[in-house]
């Protein structure tokens, strides 16, 4: 088999294992707060999150397209194939770790880092492409900011819209409500997420000389929403006891209004065609709720440590990605 042609073929296996991964690495983020206030059964919200993730991950495309083209043009470099493999392992291998510590690190950081660094390891920084890298950058730095407002807002009209209210009807109508809220949140992480395997095998395909354009073929859609889909319904409960719990303590009107405020932040990237970490945006919004609620309510020492690994992981996986160049450019 032409070697190219095989690099290929791995970089596709690899893709939809770290989508694999990311579904259950960042189930946590769609249904942490519907588990951790009992408005459902954590096996329940596993598979219903995992439905609404495939169902997000074939509707749209501009997120993979984006991705393809905007960090490096996959035509005019060479030892793309394996630039793209490199920074695949680099951030299977970053997710494997954080999701086993119980982190909730972004999987978008980790692979766009790795990208970066394996694509400069390979031809310099002179091969990124600026324009369309900090852009992304800019999402992935301003998104988790915008969640907080959001939160903060979302839960302040919730006080307003619901103070005079008997506090047990109200929780137990914010249950109720987190079902579709929890449902949404899953959708649009689909929206966004699975994406960026689907670029990244694209982009694979463009650097192995086997596509000409950057449209996302149906095929690679739908085995990009499938790995994700099962790699949902085995779930991230480590991750899910972090962001569910130890941010703050989380009633159903918290939950409903963090779902629907960062829903509506990782949406509105995906109209705009940007990725964007739903990790970070979700947890942000978690935050923002809470300081409307009561500042010294959220438990800002473990927040501290997940913005501080929201920090490293950019560079981290960018070290990481220019190794496993390194090492795979010996051998092939």
């Amino acid at each position: 088999m032409d070697t190219v042609l095989f690099l290929t073929i791995l970089v596709v296996v690899f893709a939809l294992l770290f989508d694999f991964i990311n579904g259950f690495h960042d189930t946590a983020n769609a249904i942490a707060t519907a588990v951790s206030t009992r408005a459902l059964p954590p096996r329940v919200a596993v598979l219903m999150a995992a439905t609404m993730n495939f169902i997000g991950a074939i509707t749209f495309t501009g997120v993979a397209k984006a991705l393809a083209k905007d960090i490096v043009d996959p035509f005019s470099i060479d030892n793309g194939v394996i630039i793209i493999l490199a920074a695949l392992l680099s951030a299977i291998i970053w997710n494997l770790v954080t999701w086993y510590y119980g982190i909730p690190s972004s999987s978008s950081h980790a692979l766009i880092g790795s990208l970066a660094g394996a694509a400069i390891a390979a031809a310099g920084f002179a091969v990124l492409n600026y324009e369309g890298f900090i852009k992304i950058i800019k999402a992935l730095i301003y998104s988790p900011f915008i969640a907080i407002v959001a939160g903060f807002i979302m839960m302040s009209i919730f006080k307003v819209l619901f103070k005079d209210l008997n506090l047990y009807r109200t929780n137990k109508g914010f249950r109720r409500l987190q079902i579709f809220t929890a449902a949404v949140q899953s959708f649009t992480h689909g929206t966004n997420d699975a994406q960026k395997s689907m670029g990244i095998i694209t982009m694979a395909l463009i650097a192995a000389g086997l596509q000409t354009g950057d449209d996302i073929p149906m095929w690679v859609r739908i085995a990009a929403a499938t790995a994700m889909g099962l790699g949902t319904s085995i779930g991230g409960y480590k991750i899910i006891k972090t962001v569910g719990g130890k941010i703050m303590k989380i009633r159903p009107v918290n939950g409903a209004a963090a779902d629907l405020a960062s829903a509506a932040v990782i949406f509105g990237a995906t109209q705009l065609h940007l990725p964007v970490s739903t990790t970070h945006v979700i947890s942000s919004s978690i935050m923002g709720v809470g300081s409307a609620q009561r500042v010294k309510g959220v438990k800002w020492g473990v927040a501290k440590k997940i913005v501080l690994t929201w920090i490293i992981t950019l560079p981290t996986s960018a070290i990481m990605g220019a190794a496993i160049f390194f090492v795979l450019n010996l051998f092939i």
